[in-house]
């Protein structure tokens, strides 16, 4: 406009651009240009294709959460079982014999003493169940107690959170082999 050439006045700009350091190299897109990429339809006009995406991808997250709680990658735990208050409950856990491992084979010996038809073995099979039941919970309750000191003691009486005990004890019932994430520790070695 005005007698002005545009390729006189471009070629500086271009200069200036190439020579700045730190520059991208390249002119910022325009906003209609990125607003239109991103569009994609609310309703996808191929649903029985999108549910078998939306099925794999869903597939894909789960195998990905399985495998990092049978390997103890953190990264990829899900919420649950994150954080070190968590860790250290589960260290601590798998570093103890607890006798609520053992309670589930009593209760299915239980179970099949409770199925002979005599009277004195039957009777035999509730005292045992309710001795295990009694003993399992002594045993969790003394467990609670000493975590919760070292877990005060080391993260602070805000930093547990609630649902540890439930955490600690769930975990106290499963038996080792089937715990998850798994036991990333060795009998005794407790966590400092």
């Amino acid at each position: 406009m005005f007698g002005r050439s545009k390729s006189s006045e471009e070629a500086p700009a271009e200069q200036a651009q190439a020579a700045r350091e730190g520059a991208k190299g390249r002119p910022t897109p325009k906003r209609r240009d990125q607003e239109a990429a991103r569009k994609r339809p609310l309703v996808v006009t191929d649903r029985k294709a999108a549910r078998g995406r939306d099925r794999q991808e869903r597939r894909e997250q789960l195998a990905k959460v399985r495998r990092a709680l049978e390997t103890g990658d953190e990264t990829h735990f899900p919420p649950r079982d994150r954080g070190p208050v968590r860790r250290y409950i589960r260290d601590f856990v798998d570093a103890r014999r607890n006798l609520g491992e053992f309670l589930l084979p009593v209760m299915l010996i239980v179970l099949a003493l409770s199925l002979v038809n005599q009277p004195a073995i039957f009777a035999a099979s509730v005292y045992l169940t309710w001795g295990a039941v009694l003993l399992v919970v002594i045993d969790t309750v003394l467990m609670w107690r000493r975590l919760k000191s070292r877990l005060v003691e080391k993260f602070g009486a805000d930093g547990v959170p609630k649902g540890s005990v439930s955490y600690a004890v769930m975990r106290v019932f499963q038996l080792r082999r089937s715990r998850r994430p798994v036991p990333m520790v060795a009998r005794g070695e407790y966590p400092s």
